[in-house]
């Protein structure tokens, strides 16, 4: 975990990042928000879930319920004050269950205090549902019966040595925490950004996530040659402005 603190108690809204599936928070979108705050003097705190990056557990046992939870902990613990909350690829889905969940237990415990309020939230190729929606969905017959019947999928990917993989918990659990089905309300404004190159995360899934929003002020930057990691120098000063803006 990183937690860098505000040069002062009233250095204005910190960033809470939220990475995606195997990935980690010394990742160049991570890092450059970091810096960026360091820079503006202001608060920034990232973390790697359980079986990513520096923390401990077995990746084959996450689930998005285990990283919500992680999330929520981390989010309550260490957040102080305002936040963008910004959210990458599985990280976007997280965003959007931990403003829920956060929202749901605020109102349950009255007379506790209240975790730190979301000034915004910036959502990079959000994954929103990904384990039902753009996994199950697409798998074919004999995939899905590996995962029934083995529990565990090896999938192919093109960000790493290795395969990933997708057991039968992660694809149980996610069916837990679907969000496309209903409306979403976030209590804050929302800027996505969406690379329409993206082979992972479609753009039309993202349009499909902004329909969903109810009342929340929703931003969607479709960038025409952007991939799915947007790491390149530009889709950083992109990040970074859409950050800025709250």
């Amino acid at each position: 975990m990183r937690v860098r603190e505000g040069k002062s108690p009233n250095s204005g809204v910190g960033i809470f990042w939220l990475g995606g599936f195997m990935s980690d928070m010394k990742g160049t979108k991570a890092a450059a928000l970091d810096g960026w705050a360091e820079r503006q003097g202001r608060a920034c705190v990232r973390f790697d879930y359980s079986g990513h990056g520096e923390s401990d557990g077995a990746f084959t046992d996450g689930t998005i319920g285990r990283w919500l939870e992680e999330s929520i902990a981390v989010y309550s613990t260490f957040a102080r004050g305002p936040q963008v909350v910004v959210g990458s690829s599985m990280g976007g889905w997280l965003a959007l269950l931990l403003a829920r969940e956060l929202r749901k237990r605020q109102e349950k415990q009255e007379n506790k205090a209240p975790a730190a309020p979301m000034a915004g939230m910036v959502l990079i190729a959000p994954a929103v549902d990904f384990t039902e929606a753009l996994m199950w969905a697409s798998f074919s017959d004999a995939i899905k019966r590996e995962i029934e019947e083995k529990g565990v999928w090896l999938r192919p990917s093109q960000y790493s040595e290795g395969p990933y993989p997708i057991t039968r918990g992660l694809i149980e659990d996610g069916r837990k925490h679907l969000l496309l089905g209903g409306l979403i309300e976030t209590g804050c404004p929302v800027h996505i950004l969406q690379g329409v190159q993206d082979p992972d995360v479609r753009w039309r899934h993202a349009v499909e996530l902004v329909a969903r929003f109810a009342r929340d002020d929703v931003v969607l930057t479709l960038i025409k040659d952007g991939d799915h990691r947007l790491s390149r120098p530009e889709d950083i000063e992109r990040l970074i402005a859409a950050v800025k803006e709250f």
